[in-house]
């Protein structure tokens, strides 16, 4: 879902640019790295690093068409009518997470590592009772937003157009967490297919898209502040 709203821009400069339809289906990566294994039709699949990598060592993605297009940080967020915590430092956040009633994070990479974070921290028998795990699809923000949680944690992309939250930046460089996303071809592709989708890869890292990836929070050359 960290990239439903990048991929939809992308595939519009895309088929400006070469007339191709990129028709794209943006679903939790747990249950698309699923459906990818579960021998799934399609022609390109978009996934963490990591999971476009497992599904190679699977035998769902070819050998060698693992392509790195976009970077993403992981920030944070609160209902726009409450107190604004600090979190311009590992300690600021760490408080942050400590005062908070509630704290929502996702299924994906980032809220992962948001686990281990709080257990390297000493916190997780502490914050256990008040973690709030958005379901697969669900965006972190709309949790925020209407009060069901009070410090949410999530994709700087999946976070920004929510209405009623206050995004209030990226993770401290001393926590920060980048997710790598990737592409990867289906092994069952026909050679043609194949080919259509190398193409796409080729554009998807071409630097004159940089400006459109910042704007949907996400970069490859330089991070968002």
């Amino acid at each position: 879902m960290a990239t439903k709203h990048i991929l939809h821009a992308l595939g519009e400069a895309y088929q400006a640019k070469s007339g191709v339809l990129m028709d794209t289906l943006s679903i939790g990566g747990v249950d698309a790295a699923k459906r990818v294994a579960a021998g799934e039709a399609f022609d390109i699949a978009f996934l963490a690093s990591d999971a476009i990598d497992k599904l190679i060592a699977a035998g769902h993605i070819q050998q060698g068409s693992r392509v790195d297009w976009v970077k993403s940080t992981v920030a944070v967020a609160v209902r726009t009518d409450t107190v604004t915590p600090d979190i311009s430092s590992e300690a600021s956040v760490r408080a942050a997470v400590v005062a908070a009633p509630s704290i929502s994070y996702s299924t994906g990479p980032s809220g992962v590592y948001l686990t281990q974070l709080f257990e390297r921290w000493g916190l997780t028998d502490m914050v256990q009772k008040k973690l709030v795990q958005a379901p697969p699809g669900v965006p972190v923000g709309s949790l925020v937003a209407n009060g069901e949680v009070s410090l949410g944690f999530q994709q700087l992309s999946e976070l920004q157009g929510v209405a009623g939250i206050n995004v209030l930046g990226n993770l401290p460089e001393a926590i920060a967490y980048i997710t790598t996303f990737s592409s990867g071809i289906p092994t069952m592709c026909s050679p043609a297919q194949a080919q259509a989708a190398r193409d796409l890869q080729a554009f998807l890292i071409s630097t004159e898209l940089e400006t459109i990836k910042c704007e949907q929070g996400m970069y490859w050359s330089s991070p968002t502040p």
